[in-house]
């Protein structure tokens, strides 16, 4: 069972206890058409080694069919160029100007030791491979040869000024030159470029974003169940498609403000450029399967302007919402947290939640997982007056209880009599049914908040916390979700002994509904168990110092019962 299934399923059981525990004692410019994407094809020779064929003079549609002439095969003089950072290395090859390895040197790959994350996967043909669409025929330079400046690649020093990357491609007819200049900025993930075509009159500049993310997670599953693409179309907003689902050719048509690929934690997203006379937003995104198990090959098509210039930006690195909030164009909702009905009030508890736990951890001066410790117990201390509230609330529904099982058995056979005597007892005695539940419902809305933080938050990857490994995977050796199970045993247990005549179905629930949240959360990531299990420990002495009354008002009630003040 996914672990969404199985946290709604939790949350939903413990909704029905506390509700049900409590009933028983009582959220358009105009644009010129961008060019669909049905015509487009990215069959052409991908791996191949040969040079398109492009005809002498003014050039109308390229010809595909290579001569039998060929030259020597262009891998034969294929070289790598790196440009290294301090927050990333890019290792491109000449053979297409496609990047085979993207390496983010801020973040280590939990599927490999010593290792930094790589987001080009193992065996893909990389990314940024261009494709020139002229109608329904293409050029495809993924290929080809190109020439590199500077040919020994770049090395930024933080701090540093940005520099630049120029890879061109002219064919040997002199009847084609295609040329793209990225600029690294060392101090940012972000990447501009500059493509420029010459001799020919695009309809589209394909761009190829590869085939995914690679997997960097500890669990290969972590990754496989969210690694995909998502577009934010301007008229319809934001749609992630995960790979395990394309098992055909989709299209997603423009416009489109972005396109990205990603994974659990880290994205590789494709923007237009910032210009005012750039083109606002990209063409569309093409998505085919390939034999790899959960893998697509992606491609986003551009428009080039009149000139046959285009510009465009790259964004690989970490989904941190703040940064990319940055950018723009609603990129932060890139990774969409929640279930999309309830991202409307979900997002804004994220970024709260985040911001306190930021400033615990920079004011404190202690670690996440001391953070979660400190911030279960203040949910608790701040919630303690209205926990308060709702226990007296439920006793006093309990001791109203004889008095409304009367009135049920005396009108069960008069609707409207039985409503009306309901009501006047509710008024005499304040009897509200779901008032003993309604204030313990507001530490929910915090934990469904944080089981998304875990899920999504890189911020919190790969940190660990004594035997912990990582506060966003699950507990290794599980003692997390068995003193989870443990503390709320004891809270039921500590709540069923101040009951004179507690009921058969509390009784069961007392031992069933420990053991059935234990199970679900048993491989839900070690932080929210962490939170979870410090709060239902800080509320033991609440919870005890309550019993205590509820046993001294029964004896009370014992001793004198309530008796019903309206006359029949």
């Amino acid at each position: 069972m996914k672990q969404e299934a199985r946290f709604v399923l939790a949350i939903s059981l413990m909704l029905v206890v506390l509700v049900g525990t409590n009933l028983i004692f009582a959220p358009e410019p105009s644009l010129d058409p961008v060019p669909a994407l049905d015509s487009i094809s990215l069959d052409g020779n991908q791996g191949a080694q040969t040079v398109p064929v492009v005809p002498q003079g003014p050039v109308s549609a390229p010809v595909l069919t290579a001569p039998q002439d060929d030259p020597a095969p262009a891998s034969v003089a294929a070289r790598d160029v790196v440009v290294q950072g301090p927050l990333y290395t890019y290792t491109f090859t000449t053979l297409g100007a496609r990047v085979t390895s993207l390496r983010l040197e801020a973040f280590a790959s939990l599927a490999a030791d010593n290792g930094s994350v790589e987001l080009i996967p193992e065996g893909s043909i990389g990314a940024l491979g261009t494709e020139l669409r002229v109608g329904d025929q293409g050029v495809n330079l993924e290929g080809v040869l190109f020439e590199v400046t500077p040919e020994d690649g770049l090395r930024l020093a933080a701090g540093g000024a940005p520099q630049e990357l120029t890879f061109r491609y002219v064919h040997p007819s002199g009847a084609l030159t295609y040329s793209v200049t990225y600029r690294f900025d060392p101090d940012e993930y972000l990447v501009s470029a500059e493509a420029r075509v010459e001799g020919l009159d695009p309809t589209q500049i394909l761009t190829g974003m590869g085939s995914g993310i690679g997997y960097n997670e500890q669990r290969a599953v972590d990754d496989s169940r969210v690694v995909g693409y998502v577009v934010n179309q301007l008229e319809d907003g934001v749609r992630a498609v995960p790979f395990r689902k394309v098992d055909e050719r989709r299209i997603e048509e423009g416009p489109l403000l972005w396109a990205a690929v990603k994974s659990k934690y880290f994205v590789m997203a494709l923007l237009p450029g910032v210009n005012p006379e750039d083109e606002k937003y990209l063409g569309g995104l093409l998505a085919e399967p390939i034999d790899a198990e959960n893998q697509a090959k992606v491609a986003v098509s551009h428009s080039a302007d009149a000139t046959g210039v285009l510009h465009f930006r790259l964004y690989a690195g970490p989904q941190n919402f703040s940064g990319l909030k940055a950018i723009g164009d609603g990129l932060e909702n890139v990774n969409p947290i929640g279930w999309k009905f309830m991202r409307p009030v979900i997002r804004p508890l994220v970024g709260i939640i985040l911001k306190v736990f930021n400033w615990m951890h920079d004011t404190l001066n202690i670690s996440y997982g001391w953070v979660l410790v400190v911030f279960g117990v203040s949910m608790r201390v701040v919630l303690y007056p209205l926990n308060q509230k709702a226990m007296r609330a439920q006793m006093k529904n309990m001791a109203v209880q004889p008095l409304l099982q009367e009135i049920q058995a005396k009108y069960k056979n008069e609707p409207e009599k039985l409503q009306k005597e309901m009501m006047v007892l509710y008024k005499e005695h304040g009897f509200n049914p779901v008032g003993g539940c309604l204030p313990m419902l507001l530490p929910w809305p915090v934990l469904v908040t944080l089981f998304f933080v875990f899920r999504n938050t890189i911020e919190l990857r790969g940190v660990p916390f004594y035997w912990l490994p990582s506060l966003s995977g699950p507990d290794p050796i599980h003692i997390l979700p068995i003193v989870m199970g443990g503390s709320m045993f004891l809270l039921q247990w500590i709540s069923m002994r101040s009951m004179s005549t507690p009921n058969p179905q509390m009784k069961m629930m007392m031992w069933m509904m420990p053991i059935v949240f234990t199970f679900m959360f048993w491989n839900f990531a070690s932080g929210l168990n962490l939170y979870y299990a410090t709060a239902n420990l800080a509320t033991l002495p609440q919870q005890y110092l309550i019993a205590r009354e509820r046993k001294a008002l029964q004896d009370k009630q014992a001793a004198n019962p309530v008796k019903k003040k309206s006359a029949d």
